[in-house]
């Protein structure tokens, strides 16, 4: 029977394992950095995925796990919503490595997080080279060091300690590293489409050392509206008797009731949540013309849509908010006759369905109680973009939340995706303790213990 005492030691063993690991960490990182896994759009090709995931491979199989590389086929069946039914995965494996309990009849978890990173341009604004990390006053430097390949470096020298210790859990701890979380997360929605489980996944994501338990759901849109070229300093007849449309003027009459919508939205009550900011409807791309005095033939516009758990479908999908939005652009063309007759063309992308974990979860509480354990306040947060919790709990039911190192507090100037990335080394350790911890408290240890808590 494992005692108080042989806990409490226990976890000081886990701690200070965790601090002498800091350069093995940094390192890690490091290396991780090194590999150019730039986010794909469709149909670019592999870059050194394949060689990243071989080496943290050999490392979990060193250490005792059970280790799989998935080779998915195109797309991912009954994801077709989120990720593109032709998507290929050649050259980009997911990775699945399982150090098996012991038996006891614990609880298992998921460390889980994406090796892709997105581009570096404008390359020529860093300060270094943005894939050789360097270290300066205490910040790891480097494209995804922060986003997210520190926390795959720290979930992975987690489990290695585990293993170095002897600490022989009662349930399975399994690390999955996936490719293509910037785009569409279809790495994590192919692992567990291939039969990835378990009780509870952490994806340590750059939380700043909270949890996060929610994220909006995304939606893209491409609208395309089209004009008739004419002469833009020549007077034009009605475009009934053949004169020139501008489709850029009447691709702003789309936008403005969009934009009414949005407002709409923000005045539903239903449209309030305690951790996550409202939906949201921003045009981040357009483009329109063919000469600077031609009248443009066509104006494309680009959305991104965030929307709110309340506003999703019964299979989690953002089916209603497409609707919401058709309608809303079938009102705009009801009161303009050239849009009426010729109606602009809508073609959805991925939808990213939206994440919601009761804080009353596991999981969650194993956070909180290693959080008070080692002196520091548990928040409850939230993510208003999107992260790959979202395809363990949509998919599996798996509660998944995340929990990593510092990414810029709300209010504060946010590190993912920009200039000069970085993570702070003392919050990469204290995602390997935190982990770790974690794994201990969840999952329970092997020799059958009255209570395998963590004391907080």
């Amino acid at each position: 029977m494992t005692t108080a005492a042989d806990r409490a030691g226990l976890e000081t063993q886990i701690r200070e394992a965790a601090r002498e690991r800091r350069d093995a960490v940094v390192e890690l990182t490091s290396r991780l950095v090194g590999f150019d896994t730039t986010a794909r759009g469709p149909h670019d090709p592999p870059r050194e995925e394949a060689a990243l995931q071989d080496l943290l491979a050999d490392r979990l199989r060193a250490a005792g796990a059970e280790v799989e590389l998935l080779n998915a086929g195109p797309g991912v069946p009954g994801s077709e919503r989120q990720v593109p039914a032709d998507l290929p995965f050649d050259g980009r494996p997911q990775l699945v490595a399982r150090f098996a309990s012991r038996g006891g009849g614990g609880r298992s978890l998921i460390f889980n997080g994406h090796i892709d990173a997105v581009s570096v341009q404008p390359r020529a604004e860093w300060s270094h080279d943005p894939f050789d990390a360097v270290v300066r006053d205490g910040l790891l430097y480097g494209r995804g060091s922060c986003d997210m390949k520190g926390g795959v470096a720290a979930m992975v020298v987690a489990a290695e300690l585990l293993a170095e210790l002897g600490v022989e859990l009662a349930g399975d701890l399994i690390v999955n590293t996936v490719t293509d979380e910037e785009y569409c997360g279809a790495g994590a929605a192919a692992s567990v489409t291939a039969g990835l489980r378990a009780d509870a996944a952490i994806v340590p994501e750059p939380s700043s050392l909270q949890t996060w338990v929610a994220c909006r759901g995304i939606l893209s849109p491409t609208i395309t509206v089209h004009g008739r070229p004419g002469h833009a300093e020549v007077s034009q007849t009605h475009w009934r008797d053949g004169g020139a449309v501008n489709a850029i003027d009447k691709m702003m009459l789309v936008l403005a009731e969009l934009h009414a919508l949005q407002a709409e939205w923000l005045a539903r009550p239903a449209h309030r949540h305690e951790l996550l900011r409202p939906p949201s409807i921003v045009t981040t791309m357009i483009k329109g013309g063919e000469w600077w005095v031609t009248y443009p033939a066509s104006c494309e516009a680009t959305l991104d849509i965030t929307y709110l758990p309340a506003q999703a479908d019964s299979e989690g999908f953002g089916t209603a908010v497409e609707q919401e939005i058709e309608a809303a652009i079938a009102r705009a063309c009801a009161r303009d006759d050239w849009l009426a007759e010729n109606p602009p063309e809508v073609i959805w992308s991925v939808d990213l369905p939206p994440l919601e974990v009761s804080p009353d979860e596991a999981i969650v509480q194993s956070l909180a109680r290693v959080a008070r354990s080692v002196g520091r306040v548990h928040e409850i947060e939230s993510l208003d973009s999107w992260f790959d919790a979202s395809a363990f709990h949509r998919i599996a039911g798996i509660p998944a939340v995340a929990f990593g190192p510092y990414g810029g507090r709300r209010g504060e100037r946010p590190i993912p995706h920009t200039i000069d990335e970085y993570v702070p080394v003392d919050d990469l350790v204290a995602t390997v303790e935190t982990l770790a911890l974690a794994a201990v408290d969840f999952c329970g240890l092997a020799d059958g213990m009255d209570s395998p808590q963590i004391a907080g």
